[in-house]
């Protein structure tokens, strides 16, 4: 049995999970797997809300989560401290004591204090390795408390964990876990669009998208296709899309209230627009799909588009108008600057990244 741990606060640390997973179903299909969110698990009624605050806070108030992020850099979760920890230290405790995993892969930086912690009390732990979700800005949380091998995107990011105290030697750059789909993608030709195919992902406040969407309007006009994917924020910001899209009768739209093929998107569109997560900015790596990047949370994901300005393969937008001038300029001469951008993420995505992490887990059992 190998156990996985997340934490549904951003996306990224439940790509890594399941994409992990899968590549562990692949490369060891006899060996028993579970994901588990133990905050889910410790305070099913609490957790929901948790998470609910989490996004209003990232999405409506950066200022104050820029100060919140700055000062929890030292935060260390010991017992008598934080009541809400405590009964997620007791239910990791009672998972472990059930499923008496070989070995634990967690992709959320709390539970290595954690499993720490509970390994004091005398329970038999195993070896836990753990996936860092950040890039090049790593967040301290990450090392203070021990892991038996780090995974972590590229050399900058090895550089910035290292400097923080993760030993060298236990460091490996594997890439950022994304779906196994982009390795099957790898190679596939492009549709082609004479105007351009452009996938925008909203996590900006509604006014912030219509603005955004008013930009992209000459470029609709002209025969633009433009996908859009409001997730988790589609009852947000339907009403905001549903007056745009009425607005622009004939106009090649397409709205997906969900979707489990964002591979399969970001390989058939020009380019992306899109926040700084490390997930969706990885997969856009992943599948050589250029960026512009409208959001970055505040220190928390400030590294992830620094990573993809250096490569030459993301560009950020500080606003609407902004946006829709680069995204002009990506598609004017028949989208030859986006090519350009494309090609240099030929070498920079790492689309069998849950392989690398699975095959050296594997090795160290």
């Amino acid at each position: 049995m190998i156990l996985i741990l997340t934490a549904g606060f951003g996306d990224g640390h439940n790509t890594a999970a399941r994409s992990v997973a899968r590549a562990l179903q692949r490369l060891a299909p006899d060996e028993p797997q579970q994901i588990v969110d133990v905050i889910d698990l410790a305070h099913p009624v609490l957790s929901p809300w948790l998470k609910w605050g989490y996004q209003v806070i990232i999405t409506r108030l950066p200022r104050i989560w820029k100060r919140m992020y700055d000062g929890s850099a030292k935060v260390k979760f010991e017992r008598g401290r934080f009541d809400i920890v405590t009964l997620v230290r007791a239910s990791l405790s009672d998972l472990v004591r059930k499923t008496k995993p070989r070995a634990i892969i967690t992709t959320y930086p709390l539970y290595p204090q954690l499993l720490q912690q509970i390994r004091g009390d005398g329970i038999e732990i195993p070896p836990w390795f753990t996936v860092v979700t950040d890039s090049i800005t790593i967040h301290p949380v990450w090392t203070l408390a021990a892991s038996a091998g780090y995974f972590v995107a590229d050399e900058d990011s090895k550089k910035a964990i290292v400097a923080l105290g993760a030993p060298a030697e236990k460091v490996s750059i594997t890439g950022f876990p994304v779906s196994l789909d982009f390795v099957e993608l790898a190679g596939v030709p492009r549709p082609a669009s004479p105007h351009g195919r452009v996938l925008y992902m909203p996590s900006t406040r509604a006014p912030h998208v219509e603005q955004t969407l008013e930009e992209l309007r000459p470029l609709l006009q002209r025969g633009l296709r433009l996908t859009l994917v409001l997730a988790k924020h589609y009852e947000r910001l339907y009403q905001t899309v549903r007056r745009f899209n009425d607005s622009m009768p004939g106009a090649d739209i397409e709205v997906l209230p969900w979707t489990n093929q964002i591979p399969q998107l970001l390989h058939s569109h020009d380019f992306v627009i899109c926040k700084a997560g490390g997930a969706i900015l990885h997969e856009a790596l992943a599948a050589e799909c250029p960026a512009i990047i409208d959001y970055v949370i505040p220190g928390q994901e400030e590294g992830n588009a620094e990573l993809l300005v250096l490569l030459g393969c993301g560009i950020v937008s500080r606003t609407p108008q902004a946006t829709g001038d680069i995204a002009k300029r990506l598609l004017a001469d028949g989208g030859a600057e986006a090519r350009r951008m494309r090609e240099k993420a030929i070498n920079a995505g790492v689309p069998r990244a849950a392989l690398n992490v699975v095959e050296s887990v594997l090795k160290q059992l």
